[in-house]
């Protein structure tokens, strides 16, 4: 019987050729097209109920479908004619969690199975038909193969006897057609939802594509990117590993065919949408959010965009650039963040007081998602950056410290070995490098003010950090400026050059992934807060963050919230930096500004704009 009669068959009479064994397949992929598929996994009755919260615990790869009663062949909610003892093409059979055999029924273990309960779990097989109708080809079916199915390096949820690695099934999609194999398979949480990982294999510890660890590999055409669902063969090594003296599941790819229909699976709200953001070319890593959390953080680059000081800064902007940005920062657990503009040369300390309280809005968010956050800047700035820190923490802006250090190193070596561990570029110490209002070098090598005067002998090389970056695949770099000198902003410079006045001279050199165009600098880390805090509350982006691992983050929002800035700790913040003599950096005034402008009616409003669109 061809592959083609199956796939219009209903799944009665699919499995009752599988029931007498009339089938020769090694996959039901494709059969019993609009109709769910189930994971099977049979355990002894007194592993089930730390199994069935092992199974809540890690939805997003099983998602139960069905637990039967000990000694139960059917499945009542499922199917009404079912024996799972001979109604899978093949069984996988293990004893004290070692693989022992493959199995074409259970009837021979009918005594043992009196005391065992089955579980049925969701199958992505069943998302395959939503998908072709939003247009995606689903290249495994093309292929007449089974899905390629990986384990990971991401660690289930573990509950008694049960810990194991997350297993992903892949399914190769073209790139214009990600955003639609997203919200098809979204709305479908009973058979594993949205994707976990969108990109390159290796996020996931995946080494090889062309080597699963189960099923077949299938090939990917010019243009596809690999996309990854939690996969309910998870199951199979939680079974692995829990070293039940006698268990049995499905061979991978060969599932348990329901009577529930799949094509009814809606978004709640169907004028929602979600969308699919490239962070990294290299390797490729993409991340989703939702259209509503995409659009808040649109309203805030747009709002940081006005141009107070008339510089012609709108010419520098790059649409979505601080979505990007936002994302990448969101999936990195280690950040490094830099900040300093030496700007007034011939007083002491130097340094302006725009850069320092966005990069600590910044910090504060990060350390309280649960990020590692550096601070790197001028030796001679080290003592000056601990005292602000430490004064921080004394009036309520920060909570916990942040570790600073300086960089002198002038060549590629010395960076690298800055970066990552033991100069190994595969193990990087920081995933994502911030610049704002930083002092940038410039075509000449020097560093200049807006004013055309050279500060280098003030400013160490932490460019070079950034030079370095571009060639460690795993770290991401972002610039935050507001006139076109700044560490990053290197990507806009022929823009900086052509509109902003004395551009020809100043411009940064030095091109960040990202570069984040504000009307003041700080505004930027605002918003980056701002936007952080939007992401990790999206409950689509933090199912994509944890793999559809474990529990969502959400009760920690409150937290969230609190590391947010506000009026009155950028207030306390400003106080601090005059305090220490840090001046505004157009009029070098110790006056309560920032770049020439006041706090109050001005910064202060900006902020509770900001906040508004954030809650």
């Amino acid at each position: 019987m061809g592959i083609q009669r199956l796939i219009s068959l209903c799944p009665m009479a699919i499995r009752s050729f599988i029931r007498h064994k009339k089938l020769n397949f090694r996959s039901t992929s494709g059969m019993a097209e609009g109709y769910k598929q189930s994971n099977i996994v049979i355990l002894h009755k007194f592993l089930a109920d730390d199994f069935e919260k092992f199974c809540h615990a890690n939805s997003g790869a099983l998602p139960l479908l069905y637990r039967s009663k000990p000694g139960e062949w059917g499945c009542p909610p499922l199917s009404t004619d079912a024996d799972i003892r001979d109604d899978c093409l093949e069984y996988w059979k293990f004893e004290n969690g070692i693989f022992t055999g493959t199995l074409s029924s259970l009837e021979k273990y009918t005594d043992q199975l009196k005391d065992m309960v089955t579980f049925y779990l969701g199958c992505s097989f069943s998302f395959e038909r939503a998908a072709q109708k939003a247009g995606v080809p689903v290249r495994n079916v093309e292929q007449k193969c089974n899905v390629s199915m990986y384990k990971t390096a991401v660690t289930c949820y573990e509950v008694g006897r049960f810990s194991c690695q997350l297993v992903v099934s892949m399914r190769p999609i073209p790139e214009d057609k990600l955003d639609a194999v997203v919200l098809a398979t979204h709305p479908m949480k009973d058979v594993h939802g949205a994707p976990v990982h969108i990109g390159s294999p290796s996020y996931l510890g995946i080494k090889d594509l062309a080597s699963p660890d189960y099923g077949d590999p299938v090939q990917l055409h010019p243009g596809d990117v690999p996309v990854f669902w939690a996969c309910g063969v998870t199951g199979v090594e939680a079974v692995r590993g829990c070293k039940s003296p006698l268990a049995f599941t499905h061979s991978p790819g060969c599932m348990f065919i329901t009577d529930l229909k799949c094509e009814e699976a809606v978004l709640s709200d169907p004028k929602e949408s979600l969308h699919a953001s490239c962070i990294s070319h290299n390797p490729l890593h993409y991340s989703i959010a939702s259209a509503k959390a995409i659009r808040k953080i649109q309203a805030l680059e747009n709002l940081i965009g006005a141009d107070p000081g008339k510089r012609g800064i709108l010419h520098l902007f790059i649409k979505d650039d601080l979505l990007k940005a936002s994302l990448s920062l969101s999936h990195a657990k280690s950040v490094l963040i830099t900040t300093g503009f030496p700007t007034h040369f011939n007083h002491q300390p130097p340094e302006e007081n725009d850069g320092p309280p966005g990069a600590i809005a910044m910090a504060a968010m990060l350390l309280a998602l649960g990020k590692e956050v550096t601070i790197v800047t001028d030796q001679r700035a080290i003592s000056l950056n601990q005292k602000i820190i430490e004064d921080a923490i004394k009036g309520g802006v920060l909570k916990t410290a942040i570790p600073l250090v300086s960089y002198q190193g002038k060549d590629a070596e010395s960076a690298l070995k800055f970066l990552c561990q033991d100069g190994n570029p595969e193990a990087p110490r920081f995933e994502h490098l911030v610049a704002i209002e930083r002092a940038g070098m410039a075509a000449d090598g020097n560093y200049y003010n807006a004013r055309k005067v050279n500060i280098k002998h003030l400013v160490d090389p932490i460019d070079s950090l950034f030079l370095a970056a571009q060639t460690i695949p795993r770290i991401t770099t972002t610039g935050i400026g507001d006139g076109g000198n700044e560490l990053g902003m290197g990507k806009v410079k022929e823009a900086v050059k052509k509109h902003i006045a004395g551009g020809d001279v100043i411009a940064c050199d030095v091109a960040a992934d990202f570069a984040i165009t504000a009307g003041v600098s700080n505004w930027g880390g605002y918003a980056v807060a701002c936007a952080l805090y939007i992401l990790n509350t999206c409950d689509i982006h933090e199912r994509y963050l944890r793999k559809a691992i474990g529990f969502p983050r959400l009760f920690e929002a409150d937290a969230w919230a609190a590391a947010l800035p506000s009026v009155r700790k950028e207030e306390e913040l400003l106080k601090i930096l005059v305090s220490h003599r840090v001046r505004s950096g157009k009029t070098a005034s110790l006056a309560m500004e920032v770049d020439g402008l006041p706090f109050y009616d001005t910064h202060s409003v900006m902020i509770d704009k900001l906040l508004e669109l954030t809650r």
